[in-house]
């Protein structure tokens, strides 16, 4: 009998070695493919792994978990991804801190904001210096505020989307450059390891007029909704939709170019202002060794290229790139001066940062990371810059509905001086969405999103902004008969932005927009002026609002004026115009908006100076003697000019004879009228600038300009002016004006335009 025991037991053992070696088997297989990137395939050896471990062996149950969790993660898989996190935090009590993290991601993309937020109490617990843990668990109490302004934008899912991900458009000569991953036609499908998707490439689609949202009536949807969470329901979030039967066929698009499309991925793209010249993203192409990481991975590279007659040429890949570590999603500036993009290379706040370098005259400066304002411990993604001049990206750091949310920072001198704002629902959604691009006043655009369905299916989509109404209604406030020809000027958030009239009903009409503070100012002959604040931080139901405002007769002087750049004589906004009345020291301050417009009320018998001033540019003073108490004319009309740093004025009717340097007596009378300015600014600094016509050579026209400038300065000197603030310079031919260059034919009165002098401003202060 004990034989036949000690059998059974060595029988038993031998058949649990087996099994446990080959469960170990099956694991390492899975691991492997974890380690080669390949979650597809990971996922499913993981599942089948968890699935046929009956015995269960904890600690091979948990790393299975861990990395399964992990794989849905990549392949964005949220549903799934929150089952294992759910099952690995009820099972285990000593988990790493990022698994709350991930699990808290995975419920927020699933819409479930409330225990999401308990996941990022437990994470911010564990890691109190990562401020989502915090910043998350203060936001998810009351999402509402992503949706203030949801019920004024539509959302339409535009017909070049396919079955594969379609996402990051770009603007490009009036159509849409994308990045999609749809099938390829061709013997050999190539497909990515990672999700089992074939490679993106760059496609073009000529014309967004047939892309923009239609003009039919709009439904709720479930996935503005929150996806159906019944913890949070957010008020009239709006998306379009259609019926299968409505959708638009699939819109043809065409591959955008032959040598810039690679067996390998290609992404987002940005293009300078005259569209000639791209830089893309591209996985590293180097061939061997140098192609790959020392961890083995491919990563995304910057590369640039010109268009010359109609065709890419010229691909070089950007001097900051690394092996080591991805640079990608580039964005230039309006100026073409400056270009955002994301890496994640080492000294970042995160996984990926975005970062901002100089682009001059064809050369790169050294990349610089935008800052704690933008980045955050998380990733920040897909940069765009609006012809403003202000950011829009894509961030899972900062607070949001979940998975990637877009966010726009206005940008002064290139530092987000006012924070990040979540552009809010419809536009944002539980799910991932990023690569926006659109107008100065995010009216309409393109995005990209994957709440269709998750996972790989992302598509793009168009949105427009409809107009919330507001009438702002201007009275006189004895008769209370309305008020025509009243001036009303807007201040957003602080800052003026227009000046409306309003109508023979005394209405001036705006599309206010959410989350701002208004001021309201109305301004009239014969009234003094009054003003309301209104506000949209609340959200109201009402699609037309009004506001009122009542004026009292007056007897004060209304003063209107617009600051000007004297360099063009253009609207100067930004700048800060006080008016001081000089009897009894009160003052009163505005700045100037796009249109650099101000109004103020002035007391009768005292008098005032006018002061404006913005930095780089001279201060501005102008004085106002006392304005009798029964003036005829109730209104001040003027306009004030500042000189700027950097401006350059031609000095008229400078000109020299042909091969002569001395002062004529017409241009004595212009340098006199230079000198009264250097005298009004005692402060200003100026470059006198010669320059000659063509003829002679390079070398005799530089000495020629040279004394020409000279001699404009020993004229100023000669007026009292101190040399200390005067520097001569001659430019020869080098800046000819007219096309009057070596062997062109033209006039001794074009040839005369060249032979001029401009003084340009080099301080202020």
């Amino acid at each position: 009998m004990n034989r036949i025991v000690r059998v059974l037991l060595f029988a038993g053992l031998a058949l649990w070695s087996l099994t446990a070696q080959a469960q170990s088997t099956r694991l390492r297989a899975a691991n492997k493919q974890f380690d080669n990137l390949s979650y597809v395939t990971a996922v499913r050896m993981y599942e089948e792994f968890l699935r046929t471990d009956k015995k269960k062996d904890p600690v091979e149950t948990r790393e299975a978990l861990t990395k399964l969790g992990y794989s849905y993660r990549k392949l964005q898989d949220t549903r799934n991804a929150e089952r294992v996190y759910g099952e690995l935090v009820k099972n285990y009590n000593d988990l790493d801190s990022e698994m709350y993290l991930f699990y808290a991601q995975a419920l927020a993309a699933n819409g479930k904001y409330r225990e999401s937020q308990k996941m990022y109490s437990r994470y911010g617990e564990q890691q109190s210096e990562d401020l989502r843990g915090r910043k998350f668990t203060v936001s998810y109490m009351d999402v509402n505020r992503f949706y203030r302004d949801s019920s004024s934008y539509r959302v339409h899912n535009i017909p070049i989307n396919s079955r594969q991900a379609d996402f990051s458009p770009m603007f490009y000569k009036g159509g849409l450059v994308f990045v999609s991953s749809r099938d390829e036609s061709g013997v050999i499908r190539r497909v990515f390891s990672w999700n089992q998707t074939p490679f993106l490439d760059l496609y073009f689609h000529p014309d967004t007029n047939q892309l923009k949202v239609p003009n039919i009536e709009r439904r709720p949807s479930m996935a503005m909704l929150g996806g159906g969470n019944t913890e949070a329901k957010p008020i009239e979030a709006m998306e379009e939709t259609t019926s299968a039967e409505e959708q638009q066929p699939l819109t043809k698009a065409q591959k955008f170019s032959r040598t810039l499309n690679t067996k390998y991925h290609e992404g987002p793209v940005t293009f300078t202002k005259d569209q000639s010249f791209i830089v893309f993203t591209r996985n590293n192409g180097a061939k061997g060794k140098a192609g790959k990481s020392q961890e083995g991975v491919r990563k995304l590279k910057l590369y640039s290229a010109v268009n010359k007659n109609g065709k890419w040429t010229d691909v070089q890949d950007l001097p900051f790139n690394s092996a080591e570590y991805s640079v990608g999603h580039p964005a230039f500036t309006p100026d073409n001066t400056r270009m955002y993009f994301v890496s994640d290379m080492p000294g970042g706040y995160g996984g990926t940062d975005v970062y901002v370098v100089e682009f001059n005259n064809g050369q790169w400066g050294t990349p610089v990371n935008m800052g704690r304002e933008i980045n955050t411990e998380g990733n920040e993604m897909f940069p765009y810059v609006d012809e403003t001049g202000n950011l829009y990206f894509a961030s899972d750091g900062h607070e949001g509905l979940g998975g990637l949310d877009i966010f726009y920072a206005e940008l002064k001198d290139g530092v987000a001086y006012k924070g990040v704002e979540n552009v809010g629902a419809p536009i944002n959604s539980e799910k991932d969405d990023f690569g926006l691009i659109t107008d100065a006043s995010r009216t309409t655009g393109f995005f990209s999103s994957n709440r269709k369905k998750g996972i790989t299916d992302d598509d793009i989509y168009s949105f427009k902004r409809t107009c919330k109404q507001l009438n702002i209604l201007v009275y006189d406030a004895k008769t209370n008969m309305p008020l025509e020809n009243a001036d009303v000027r807007i201040l957003r958030n602080g800052s003026s932005q227009d000046l409306r009239l309003t109508n023979v009903e005394g209405r001036a009409e705006l599309c206010v927009e959410s989350n701002a503070e208004y001021e309201f100012k109305a301004v009239k002959e014969g009234f003094a002026m009054n003003s309301v604040r209104f506000s949209t931080l609340t959200q109201s139901s009402k699609p037309v609002m009004n506001v009122s405002i009542y004026l009292e007769r007056s007897e004060n002087t209304i003063m209107k004026g617009v600051v000007k750049t004297e360099v063009n004589q253009k609207p100067a906004s930004g700048v800060k115009v006080t008016l001081r009345n000089e009897k009894d020291k009160s003052e009163q301050t505005v700045v100037t908006g796009p249109d650099g417009g101000y109004e103020f009320a002035m007391k009768p018998n005292a008098p005032y100076t006018l002061t404006a001033q913005k930095d780089q540019y001279a201060v501005k003073k102008a004085k106002y003697g006392k304005q009798p108490k029964k003036a005829t004319n109730k209104v001040v009309t003027d306009s004030v000019g500042i000189y700027g740093v950097g401006d350059v004025f031609q000095l008229k009717n400078i000109y020299y004879d042909l091969n002569k340097f001395f002062i004529r007596p017409d241009a004595a009378r212009e340098l006199d009228r230079l000198v009264g300015l250097l005298k009004e600014y005692p402060e200003m600094k100026v470059e006198i600038r010669s320059h000659t016509d063509a003829r002679a050579s390079d070398g005799y026209n530089i000495r020629l300009s040279e004394n020409r400038a000279r001699a404009a300065l020993d004229y100023i000197v000669s007026r009292g002016i101190t040399p200390s603030r005067l520097v001569a310079r001659g430019y020869g031919e080098s800046e000819i004006v007219n096309g009057c260059v070596d062997g062109v034919n033209c006039s001794e009165n074009e040839h005369q335009q060249n032979r001029r002098t401009e003084f340009k401003i080099l301080a202020v202060q």
